[in-house]
């Protein structure tokens, strides 16, 4: 994490440069961060867009996730115990007023972490009880499925990797319909287990809808394609679906309270484990602050909404974007 830091400020500084006053965006935008997620789908939650015309618009999105997940069947079991990092940069440039570029890189990481003690005594402080961290030792590293009928798969901790590379070409249909067609390039330099391996293709379309004054709601729809890759090839959904409904609530002044829903389909079949082979609910929900340069900072959080699924129980997130 400290080396991060100064590769952080550089970033940010990017983002410092002069620019014009422009409307405030919606709600920021959500990918998974568990690996046996984020290895299988190019989807997302994308927000309209609202049109710049004559410069770029950049983005730098921090989050970073513990996760503890245990599950055990009768022929089958599941560890993914682990910190996860990623740091991902934005690069957008308008057309025309109707058609966008957007590029995406990130470095990602993970690893034992340092954040368990802390998580353990909010927990008890709060009076919940999370039975698999108190079967796991603090701040130790094991990401393993045993899957019916096949050898063990262990994979390993990577303090820092470059994770795949997105581009996509959006297509504002009026005001409040925007669509976005996108792909994902097998750039990750992880190990096994974290990229997706070959090339993931999607299509999102967003609807932004102001309400009354203060209220903002966007939903969007996904459906995407990946192909099958890796040790898990057997067990891997190829056409997957996603969808999500949230609003943001401009409360005092430049300030914005958001929440937003987002469903996933299931990533995998048939390992007859729950982590694996539901769905995906995630709530993700912050703070936003929009300056007069025309920055927007976030700080927000993203809990998993149903026990036992393929979502991080906990992700604490940062962004700022322009």
């Amino acid at each position: 994490m400290n080396r991060l830091v100064p590769a952080l400020a550089v970033l940010s500084s990017l983002l410092g440069l002069p620019s014009p006053v422009v409307q405030a965006q919606g709600l920021p935008a959500y990918s998974p961060i568990n690996p046996v997620a984020d290895s299988r789908t190019a989807l997302g939650f994308e927000p309209y867009r609202t049109p710049r015309l004559g410069g770029w618009g950049l983005g730098l999105a921090l989050d970073y996730g513990s996760a503890v997940e245990l599950a055990l069947a009768s022929r089958a079991d599941y560890t993914l115990d682990a910190e996860l990092l990623r740091l991902r940069l934005r690069v957008a440039r308008d057309l025309s007023p109707s058609v966008f570029l957007m590029a995406d890189a990130s470095a990602q990481g993970s690893y034992a972490g340092f954040l368990d003690g802390f998580l353990n005594w909010y927990h008890d402080l709060i009076g919940i009880r999370i039975k698999a961290r108190e079967e796991r030792p603090n701040d130790a590293f094991l990401y393993r499925l045993d899957l019916p009928g096949d050898s063990p798969r262990t994979r390993r901790p990577r303090a820092l990797f470059l994770g795949d590379v997105r581009l996509a070409a959006g297509l504002r249909l009026g005001r409040h319909l925007q669509t976005l067609a996108l792909v994902t390039l097998p750039t990750s330099t992880g190990p096994a287990g974290y990229g997706r391996g070959v090339p993931a293709a999607g299509l999102i379309a967003t609807v932004r809808a102001p309400l009354a004054e203060p209220l903002i709601y966007e939903g969007s729809l996904g459906l995407g394609y990946t192909p099958t890759h890796g040790d898990l090839e057997p067990y891997q959904h190829t056409t997957l679906v996603s969808g999500s409904s949230g609003l943001r609530w401009r409360f005092w002044g430049r300030q914005s309270l958001y929440a937003n829903l987002f469903y996933h389909s299931p990533y995998y079949h048939d390992t007859t484990l729950p982590p694996l082979d539901r769905r995906e609910l995630s709530l993700d929900f912050g703070w936003m602050l929009a300056t007069r340069s025309g920055k927007e900072w976030r700080i927000g959080m993203t809990e998993d909404m149903e026990p036992s699924g393929p979502a991080i129980d906990i992700v604490f997130r940062l962004g700022v974007a322009r």
